[in-house]
């Protein structure tokens, strides 16, 4: 029986395949000796829902292979980075916010609320956040980062990206592989997997994995009681089973379960410029409380040190199931083939904070299940596809159900209120200095039925006089719930019509249908915003006294955490919208070695809600709403395949235009997400690959050349105007995380050694320009440029029963910075007039200290690899 005698003689590879795309072509992949030389033509990728060899599909695609993603040591989408240009990966105050930038757009992830800009798609599953894909992806088949607006083909409409991750397959070969990993900073790491048959017709695969490593920051706690006195350590398990079902000629079912789990502690940032509130931070904590100043307040040198009085611990759970079914139908219904993915998925976050990242006990989370998020995810896909001499054809339908859910909790420490103090009377100081500078003034703006001449008197005592108001209280203060409802539902097709034997031309469209909905209860718990309250009862007695200073005075009194407003602040909000999109290529093939291509493709991101304490002034934001994404993208590309066919060079011109760009930024306060009229994202994506005439030698990188502006706006042009002055510096200006130029470049070398050795090495290395890691673009939260380099030395078996790998990461031990905020509550960069240069920034009046989280140091160690 042909079925059985396939299944009998199937690799790994052609069961990818025959998953992907029914069992059409398996035999073909079996056909070519395994000892004949590699060339371009063995680069298959799946990137317009069908297998195609690179170089026919008229889009940018780094397609990167098992082979090449374990040399550079890439295990999550962080690791990917150093293969592929134009690429940011960074993560902030926990591995549950991570985003991923191509071409210079993305996402910030520290808001739920905000769907992604480049997706994540692992074996053909969307994935609605980056952070999913911060893990141990497990066994890799290969990887496809897809640039450009993609929205047509993969899952919700995604405008910057695909990262398309496809794993290994069952096999009905049955195999076994092994690894062992030790290095420094404790890291210790094991895995494995099974695969094989259970009968004729059905196939397994299950992968389990730990990886255990200690902390890169060393932490000052300050006034405690954090214990811990490292940070940044990894804690992190995946298990991943498999089922493959083959009933017949015409059908394949795989069936996917997974589990992974992080139980860390993570992540504190440091100080790269300590503004003038340093004296209060260290008046206020055991030691210095952060790192001390530079002359004249300038930039500091890197460390890897922290300050953090409270623990940060993270726990981290991702699952899910997901089952996908070909059916080749019959020939008299044109030989098509129906496929059907369908999916279920619940991540879930629990995180703890030091939110001022300081030695003082300010504001801090704690981890008992108020701080953090939940997605509950189910998705359908349906697509039917087929072809023929003339015409690859293609319709679909793609719906998903999402459920967000975030809490928020804030608590106060002990020196919350002699800081505010502090940073009141400093200000009062400096406009009028016989009003001391002291911790005791709290309670001279809370008093009750305080008075002009009293609260006068109290300030020019220190708050020690005529005070007797009330401070902030200690402890919990916050408690808030966020729940977003979702529905999409998407009818797509994407058909390439041969016109010619040369010439293609491919019609893509999509229509995206978004129903989404908030409801959300805002809670002051245990008397806070009772300060407040007291503060604003006084609001004339404050004018009085202070004049144009006294809403500084109540705002910084009534900060978001502790603004009386929210108090028993119900939201419910509602909203739908659909939105066309699509795309047009058109490809013409001049010779067997070259392909030229033009393109246009319109992308689509979805609208969504701020799940998070937004106000102007001290008012509430009404509406937590913010629009829809869209990007208009032009390319013009050629693709090279030279040398015998061993040598890819591949270039493209990409013009690319954001309207409503979502930016979510940090205003030192709160996360505020604003619509960014327009961003326009232009260059040139390069890529080489060559399969050199030295046995076993390769060599693959690219060079991406990118500039990337923000278009010139106003605060009439902002959803919430009061937020222009925080985002002044943006009209005109190069975007954050968009270098001028970044480059990859990667070679490998393993050949037999004789005697039943083989041996090899591996060099992968980045280069990226300076940019600015500020959605606000401030000027200290720039990254020079730098260089990351990743190396390993192999020797083992030719059969590879046993392989021993000698690698490092970041060799040159490279210090960089992922992210730069403003530490909350320690100065302010921008001023509430317009400044000279026509921007309310002025760096001469700049008091703001900056924090960044850091990248990861050099690391070293060796992996111990079996397979049978």
């Amino acid at each position: 029986m042909r079925l059985t005698n396939l299944l009998r003689t199937t690799v790994s590879a052609a069961v990818v395949g025959a998953c992907a795309f029914g069992l059409a072509g398996v035999a073909s992949a079996q056909d070519a000796p395994q000892d004949a030389p590699q060339t371009i033509d063995d680069i298959i990728v799946t990137a317009q829902k069908r297998e195609q060899n690179l170089q026919d599909v008229p889009i940018v695609v780094t397609s990167l292979s098992q082979e090449v993603l374990q040399d550079a040591g890439v295990r999550d989408i962080k690791d990917l980075q150093i293969l592929t240009p134009g690429m940011t990966v960074t993560s902030t105050s926990s591995e549950a916010s991570t985003t991923a930038r191509i071409r210079g757009v993305g996402t910030v992830g520290d808001n739920p609320g905000l769907e992604s800009s480049v997706g994540v798609v692992i074996d053909g599953v969307y994935r609605s956040r980056n952070s999913v894909g911060f893990g141990d992806l497990g066994e890799l088949a290969r990887i496809e980062v897809l640039k450009g607006p993609q929205g047509t083909l993969f899952g919700k409409n995604t405008s910057a990206g695909v990262i398309n991750i496809i794993t290994e397959a069952p096999s009905f070969t049955p195999g076994f592989n092994a690894e062992l990993t030790a290095g420094n900073y404790g890291q210790m790491g094991a895995s494995g997997s099974v695969t094989g048959p259970i009968s004729d017709t059905l196939a397994f695969r299950l992968y389990a994995g730990r990886r255990v490593r200690d902390g890169f920051m060393n932490i000052d706690t300050g006034d405690g009681p954090r214990a811990e006195t490292t940070d940044g350590n990894q804690d992190f398990g995946t298990v991943r089973g498999q089922l493959l079902w083959l009933p017949n000629d015409d059908v394949s079912i795989r069936m996917i379960a997974d589990y992974s789990s992080r139980d860390e502690f993570c992540c504190i940032g440091t100080q790269i410029r300590t503004g003038p509130t340093y004296p209060f931070v260290d008046g206020l904590s055991n030691g210095t409380g952060q790192r001390p100043p530079a002359a004249g307040f300038g930039v500091l040198p890197f460390s890897r040190t922290g300050f953090a009085n409270r623990a940060d611990g993270q726990e981290v759970e991702d699952k899910g199931i997901s089952i996908e079914a070909n059916i080749d139908m019959p020939t008299f219904l044109g030989g098509a083939t129906l496929t059907s993915v369908t999916s279920a998925r619940r991540w879930t976050s629990s995180l703890g904070q030091d939110i001022d990242y300081t030695g003082a006990d300010l504001l801090y989370r704690v981890q008992d299940g108020d701080y953090g998020y939940e997605v509950d995810n189910l998705t359908q896909e349906f697509r039917l596809a087929g072809s023929n001499d003339r015409l690859d054809w293609l319709v679909g339908l793609f719906a998903t159900k999402e459920d967000i859910g975030r809490t928020d909790s804030y608590y106060f420490g002990a020196d919350y209120t002699p800081y505010l103090s502090f940073i009141l009377s400093a200000g009062i100081n400096r406009a009028n200095p016989a009003i001391p500078v002291s911790p005791n003034d709290i309670g001279c703006f809370t008093r009750a039925a305080q008075t002009a001449p009293g609260l006068g008197g109290c300030l020019v005592s220190g708050g020690a006089a005529l005070g007797g108001g009330i401070g902030f209280v200690v402890g919990q203060g916050v408690e808030d719930k966020y729940d977003q409802q979702s529905e999409s539902i998407a009818l797509f097709t994407n058909n390439s019509w041969h016109v010619t034997d040369a010439f293609d031309i491919t019609l893509g469209l999509r229509y995206t249908l978004d129903d989404k909905s908030l409801v959300a209860q805002q809670r002051n718990i245990n008397g806070n915003g009772n300060t407040c309250n007291a503060a604003l009862a006084n609001a004339g007695a404050i004018g009085a006294v202070l004049g144009a200073s006294a809403p500084t005075i109540l705002g910084t009194i009534c900060l978001p955490w502790a603004n009386s407003a929210f108090t028993n602040r119900n939201i419910s909000e509602s909203f739908d919208d659909g939105e066309l999109s699509g795309t047009v290529k058109a490809s013409y093939r001049l010779n067997p070695s070259i392909l030229a291509y033009v393109s246009y493709a319109r992308g689509y991101k979805s609208f969504g809600y701020n799940l998070d304490r937004v106000q102007s002034g001290i008012t509430p934001t009404a509406s937590l709403l913010f629009p829809s994404e869209v990007v208009d993208s032009y390319e013009a590309g050629v693709k090279m395949t030279l040398l015998s066919r061993t040598l890819l060079l591949n270039a493209t011109y990409f013009d690319q235009t954001f309207e409503d760009f979502q930016l979510n930024t940090f205003l030192g306060t709160a996360f505020v997400v604003e619509s960014i009229p327009e961003l326009t994202s232009r260059g040139v994506d390069a890529d080489m690959v060559w399969f050199t005439p030295i046995e076993g030698l390769s060599f693959q990188g690219g060079v991406t050349w990118t500039d990337a502006n923000y278009g010139n706006f106003t605060a009439a042009d902002l959803t919430t105007p009061g937020n222009f002055p925080q985002l002044s510096l943006l009209p005109g200006a190069r975007a954050s995380f968009a270098p001028e130029w970044s480059a990859t470049g990667s070679v490998n070398f393993e050949r037999n050694m004789g005697n039943g050795l083989r041996a090899g090495f591996s060099l992968a290395a980045k280069y990226m320009g300076d940019y600015n890691t500020g959605s606000d673009l401030l000027p200290y939260k720039l990254q020079e440029a730098f260089t990351t380099v990743n190396g390993r030395i192999m020797v083992g078996t030719e059969d590879e029963r046993w392989t021993a790998e000698f690698w490092v990461q970041n060799l040159t031990d490279e210090e960089y910075i992922q992210v730069a905020y403003n530490a909350p509550l320690q100065g302010s960069a921008f001023q509430t007039t317009v400044q000279p240069n026509g921007t309310y920034y002025n760096p001469a009046l700049d008091t703001q200290t900056y924090d960044a989280f850091l990248g990861q140091p050099r690391t070293y160690g060796a992996t111990l690899r079996f397979k049978y």
